[in-house]
């Protein structure tokens, strides 16, 4: 491998002058949509752990309270593992770890669908968590390499992939392993395979090109935020990826339990509102990230807490119609914001797309699952219907988007 790494480094030096290199590089779609494909396909698996958590509910006779330490497991992995790995790879590229991940992947739905015990479960989840992070660092970077400068576009192309696949998951788990039983989650082993070899397609791309595309952006980006100002953005960035995360935490784990004790639904109808919930998340990434590109990060996080925050504090009383059009709206809005973060943080700290990556969707993880472990816990408490009485206020917490330095100014 350094043997390789060492020639694609001395091949990319003697061609800095070629026109290849000096052309300006395009938006490579291929390879964004590529790599948003293998994310489709990734948080599509990774979406039917909590589309089935009512039939193991029922099966293993689980509370509320372990449910949601199953999303702690699996969340808090993934989150654990994703700086590391970003940070790692900044220095040390290893584009054959996108297909190992997704290994990783398939061996944990293998493992959910011959699980016969909690404790099985619980490994399951974990290994499940470590496919995905090995997942998302590296595939953003593929997507933000592509990009021919833009950043917010690639992004939000990619997130949309994810938000998809997080949008399908639901029904299939509905359509396949509600009616058929734990053991046929082993049909999502063939998901995982074709992932496997799109992120083979997306390796060998990166082994020929990554170098030059790299070396292209670098000439392009900023010189970042002090480190005053990077402190400050992070604070922020945390409090708002807090309350953006444990509100979808609220809906993505317990929508369903949510509908079917206020509503009377049952699971394969409750499934349809969360797919619905999550379509619109799909829908409305996408706008993000080009709307970003054009008036900025900071604009786009504004819009995205503080026009959420009244659909969201009108969702607990609303009739179940109602319940299903605030959570298409809430979906719709709220989207938008992530991408616009992983920019934003990708402006500020130039050149540590990796660890910035890891960190975000890291943060993602970790403080969906303490949320998922926490709000269960509450739930068992107070109940699910209180659960999301209170939850209905954190978008406001948006308001601290007042206290992000401003980015585009120190763009070169």
């Amino acid at each position: 491998m350094s043997a390789h790494t060492t020639t694609l480094d001395a091949s990319a030096t003697s061609a800095t002058p070629s026109a290849a290199d000096q052309k300006p590089q395009g938006f490579l779609l291929p390879i964004v949509g590529g790599a948003a494909f293998a994310h489709l396909l990734n948080d599509l698996i990774q979406a039917t752990l909590p589309s089935i958590f009512p039939l193991l509910k029922l099966n293993y006779s689980l509370s509320f309270g372990q449910i949601g330490l199953m999303a702690l497991v699996y969340q808090v992995t993934a989150s654990l593992l994703q700086p590391w790995i970003g940070l790692y790879t900044d220095k040390h590229p290893k584009p054959h770890l996108l297909p190992a991940g997704m290994v990783m992947t398939l061996i944990g739905i293998a493992l959910l669908a011959t699980a016969g015990s909690y404790p099985m479960l619980l490994l399951a989840a974990a290994v499940v968590g470590v496919g995905s992070a090995t997942f998302h660092p590296e595939a953003s970077r593929i997507a933000r390499l592509a990009s021919g400068g833009r950043f917010g576009t690639a992004q939000s192309t990619f997130q949309v992939g994810g938000n998809t696949g997080s949008a399908i998951g639901p029904l299939l788990a509905a359509a396949i392993i509600i009616p058929n039983g734990q053991q046929a989650a082993a049909w999502f082993m063939v998901v995982a395979l074709v992932a496997i070899l799109v992120l083979l397609r997306l390796t060998t791309w990166v082994r020929q090109h990554g170098q030059a595309k790299a070396r292209n952006l670098a000439r392009s980006h900023g010189e970042g935020l002090s480190r005053p100002q990077v402190i400050r953005a992070v604070a922020v960035i945390c409090i708002l990826i807090f309350a953006k995360f444990v509100y979808i935490a609220s809906i993505t784990n317990y929508f369903t339990f949510y509908l079917m004790q206020r509503f009377g639904l049952s699971v394969q109808h409750s499934q349809v509102f969360l797919f619905m919930f999550l379509a619109a998340i799909a829908a409305g990434t996408f706008f993000g990230g080009p709307v970003g590109d054009r008036i900025g990060r900071k604009a786009v996080i504004w819009i995205s807490f503080l026009g959420v925050a009244p659909f969201a504090l009108a969702l607990p009383h609303a009739t179940l119609f109602w319940t299903g059009a605030l959570a298409v709206i809430v979906g719709l809005v709220m989207s938008s914001a992530f991408s616009a973060m992983v920019v934003y943080a990708q402006e500020a700290v130039p050149g540590r797309v990796g660890l910035i990556s890891g960190l975000m969707f890291g943060l993602m993880f970790g403080i969906g699952g303490i949320g998922a472990a926490g709000l269960g816990q509450l739930a068992d408490m107070k109940g699910i219907v209180w659960v999301y009485g209170v939850t209905s206020f954190l978008p406001l917490l948006g308001l601290a988007t007042a206290l992000l330095p401003d980015t585009r100014s120190k763009k070169a």
